[in-house]
């Protein structure tokens, strides 16, 4: 009989090695062989499929193979990204993230993939995963900093910081709830903060739904927070999907939102509340004197709004929307056709165009001039269904507003007043202390000069797509009407007369201004920068300046060469009738490689991809008599950008190459030293990079705006609710697109140097710089504003700080403000790390950090 007492065999052996499987290993071995022999021979794609073997099969490799992997993977990527081969792409990225789950350079990696394809809210979530596993990886935290800018807008500070808006909402809700609305939907929720009010004033249900993947998963994080996980309901998903019972168990008796934008209906609030009367809400009260319990009747909050508008003068709105210069660099404009932004509004919807920009008239660089006195444009009733479902049906309404005083139209500047129940409403007017823009519609006007006196000005308003539409179509004076969204052409009697009338005067001065749609054959749209761009005559008159200079000199030292051509070598001997080549590499519309081709026996590249902006260049050069055989668009023949610096023909290096260094936002443009350390070795003997050089300037300034733009402030919860450190997440330590000269701050020192790039000599350039700014006023650091001074050689250089200047600026934002009295020194650290520069502060070794 067997020990009863013994212990089982089998359990003594439980952690035996597994045996050696001799097939198994020689895979192992001959894959990883393979892989590296494939990747040695540059055949990326084989490679990866060896690795992904090796390491499944044998994940003791891991470390060992790690970074080869990673290199392999970037490659293989790189490789179907420029095949288009996106899906293929995206799965070999999920597969290497199966073996390497913690890799925070794959996730970044896979993030900024992510970012390019229009993927944010998923990329976002890559580069936050990877900052999580390495808070100091600065690749992950730059891109986490770009990201953020475009999921989490600077409003929403701006909103949670503004107390008297939040209070308006929160007693609207509790009023609401308290009469009997016990069942609340919020639309758009954001941060959850307006769902998080109706559960607080006493609502027995509360539902939210928020299409953000970002917000959804902050307001999740904000209502658990705030010990309502189990209260309210929050959906990923748009209103116009939810259904009954599918998605919430009945109608609501209120729904609240803040789902409108600078012109009201863009964010389609429209389209959500007809929805939301038809499928989600209780219906209607039917009058005013019929009685009903409020829970057994639907409301909307906010109840209502009214739309003015004004038509303005405003300088810095005219550059950016339309060409004001006949001449760039030393060429004509005249052949341009008709150039615009894609800002255009007419009565009829047109998908090519956005009807509206932002703009915040008080921060304009050069103010405005109003035009007209407010008016009044639309009135809409949002527990109207009847109201909101004719809405796009309504009859084009026209307005005749007296000019008040002289000017040229620029644009119709729009705001209103939202009106949450019948005694609180929010107005978002020019001159309000509030987080909102007002709405833009520009006037494309052909010739500038002409100015509005003495007339009628007629404006047509209309909502055919349920977006607001402002036109200004015709002027009146003494009786006669005359149309400003018509051809020129098509205003002339036929009748010419040397002595024409006031009336007819008036015609002509004015025929220019075209706010409709006529697409002539000679239509180009531009993009707002560019316009701006091309508007800068500063900037243009200086590359012709350089770029001539450059031309004499390359052709006085080829004469001398041809000269003494015993002191020349014969390899590197030079024809003086062969061209000089000048690459452009510019982003976007860029009229720098005509310039270069107007100086002579020049052949320039341009890196226009357009067909439209191409056509006007080959205009432009037709009517400045330059050859179409010295300018050629590079990007036509090139299947990948990436082969952009590459040289014109084997036998000839570049004499120029003109390299984008500033984003319009204000910022270093990304691997810019990369590109500059590849164009130094595509130059010929005395070529040169345009610039040469990028001096950053920056001032120590108090702005308070920029703290609000930048975090919720303060100690305290907003009404109540812990939300501040859940979106300061997403709080970015550099402000892009700023005026610095609109800016609403103090001046706490004079401008100084921060730091230099040398684009010619890499041996100038360092990482790190250390720079004593003194205090010339007292007050609290909160922010260092950051502009450029970019020098095309030695002597000639543009500001991006300048009156004109097509670019903004930018500011790196302390997290703690820091007190300073007059005369202290205030010790900057600089860092440059690729193209990001980050910047330490601190006074009497008190440090304060800053980043951009």
């Amino acid at each position: 009989m067997p020990n009863a007492s013994a212990r089982p065999k089998h359990s003594r052996r439980t952690r035996r090695r597994r045996r050696e499987d001799p097939a198994r290993n020689e895979l192992v071995s001959s894959s990883l062989e393979s892989a590296q022999q494939c990747l040695f021979n540059q055949d990326y794609g084989t490679a990866f499929v060896h690795y992904l073997l090796v390491l499944n099969l044998a994940p003791v490799f891991k470390d060992f193979a790690r970074e080869s992997f990673r290199f392999t993977l970037f490659k293989w990527a790189e490789e179907l990204d420029s095949v288009g081969r996106i899906q293929d792409l995206f799965s070999c990225y999920e597969q290497a993230l199966e073996l390497f789950p913690a890799d925070e350079v794959i996730l970044n990696s896979m993030g900024e993939h992510l970012f390019r394809m229009g993927f944010r809210d998923e990329a976002a979530g890559h580069f936050h995963k990877a900052l999580k596993l390495r808070p100091d990886y600065p690749e992950a935290r730059e891109n986490f900093y770009r990201v953020a800018n475009w999921l989490v807008e600077r409003w929403h500070f701006l909103m949670l910081n503004d107390r008297g808006r939040n209070q308006k909402y929160q007693q609207a809700i509790q009023k609401a709830v308290q009469s009997g609305c016990n069942t609340v939907l919020d639309i758009g929720t954001g941060t959850g903060i307006l769902g998080m009010c109706a559960k607080k004033a006493g609502a027995a249900e509360v539902y939210a739904c928020e299409l953000s993947k970002t917000m959804y998963e902050l307001a999740c994080e904000v209502v658990t927070a705030n010990g309502m996980e189990g209260s309210i309901k929050i959906l990923h998903m748009k209103s116009l999907e939810m259904e009954v019972p599918k998605d919430i168990p009945h109608r609501v008796s209120l729904v609240v939102t803040e789902t409108v934008d600078a012109g009201l209906f863009g964010e389609g609030i429209i389209e959500s509340l007809v929805h939301a009367w038809h499928h989600l809400l209780l219906p209607p009260q039917r009058g005013e004197n019929e009685f009903s319990e409020q829970s057994a009747t639907g409301r909307v909050i906010p109840a209502g709004a009214t739309v003015f508008g004004m038509a303005v003068e405003c300088v810095e709105i005219r550059r950016h929307h339309r060409l004001c210069v006949s001449e760039v660099g030393g060429l004509s404009m005249a052949a341009t056709g008709e150039l615009r932004s894609p800002v255009s509004c007419s009565s009829e919807p047109d998908d090519s165009m956005e009807p509206y920009t932002t703009e915040r008239l008080s921060r304009l660089p050069g103010g405005y001039k109003p035009l007209t006195e407010a008016f009044k444009a639309l009135n809409i009733d949002f527990n109207n269904l009847q109201e909101l479902e004719g809405l796009s049906s309504r009859e084009v309404q026209q307005i005749c507003l007296p000019i008040i005083q002289e000017g040229e139209l620029d644009a119709l500047a729009v705001w209103f007043q939202l009106h949450l129940d019948e005694e609180s409403s929010l107005s978002t007017g020019p001159q309000e202390d509030t987080c909102w823009e007002q709405a833009i519609y520009p006037v494309h006007t052909a010739k500038p000069g002409y100015h509005l006196k003495l007339v009628l000005l007629i404006i047509e308003i209309s909502c055919r797509d349920a977006y607001l539409r402002l036109c200004s179509v015709a002027v009146l004076r003494e009786g006669h009407e005359i149309r400003l969204d018509r051809h020129p052409d098509a205003q002339s009697s036929g009748n010419a007369s040397k002595n024409p009338n006031p009336e007819a005067e008036l015609c002509n001065a004015l025929a220019c201004l075209q706010t409709g749609q006529n697409q002539t054959k000679d239509f180009c749209m531009l993009e707002c920068s560019e316009m701006a761009l091309l508007n800068n005559l500063d900037y243009h008159q200086s590359f012709c300046s350089a770029l001539g200079k450059l031309v004499s000199r390359l052709k006085v030292k080829c004469q001398k060469q041809e000269q003494r051509p015993d002191l020349t070598d014969p390899a590197s001997s030079t024809n003086c009738t062969d061209p000089l080549y000048v690459l452009d590499v510019s982003e976007g519309f860029s009229l720098l490689s005509l310039i270069a081709a107007s100086q002579g026996n020049v052949k320039a590249y341009s890196s226009v991809e357009k067909d439209k902006q191409q056509e006007v260049l080959k205009r432009i050069a037709r009517s400045n008599n330059i050859s179409e055989q010295h300018l050629e668009f590079w990007l036509n023949h090139m299947e990948d950008e990436q082969g952009m610096l590459k040289r014109p023909s084997q036998e000839k290096l570049w004499s120029a190459i003109i390299l984008d260094c500033v984003e319009t936002c204000g910022l270093i443009r990304q691997k810019l030293m990369e590109k500059a350390s590849l164009a130094r070795c595509l130059l010929e003997e005395g070529g040169h990079i345009f610039p040469e050089r990028i001096v950053v300037h920056g001032m120590l300034v108090e702005s308070d705006i920029l703290l609000l733009e930048s975090a919720v402030q303060g100690q305290e919860p907003t009404l109540g609710f812990n939300i501040a450190p859940f979106i300061n997440q997403f709080t970015v330590p550099v402000h892009v697109f700023l005026d610095f000269s609109t800016l609403e701050c103090r001046h706490l020192s004079e401008p100084v140097e921060l730091f230099v790039l040398d684009l010619m000599d890499a041996n100038t350039n360092y990482t790190n710089r250390e720079v004593k700014v003194q205090a010339t006023s007292a007050g609290r650091i909160t922010a260092v504003p950051f502009w450029y001074h970019i020098y095309l050689d030695q002597e000639i250089s543009v500001s991006t700080l300048s009156q004109n200047s097509h670019w903004k600026q930018a500011a790196a934002v302390l997290q703690q403000p820091l007190e300073v009295r007059v005369g202290d020194w205030v010790h900057l650290a600089v860092r440059l790390h690729k193209s990001t520069i980050s910047i330490s502060a601190h006074v009497d070794s008190s440090p304060v950090q800053m980043m951009q």
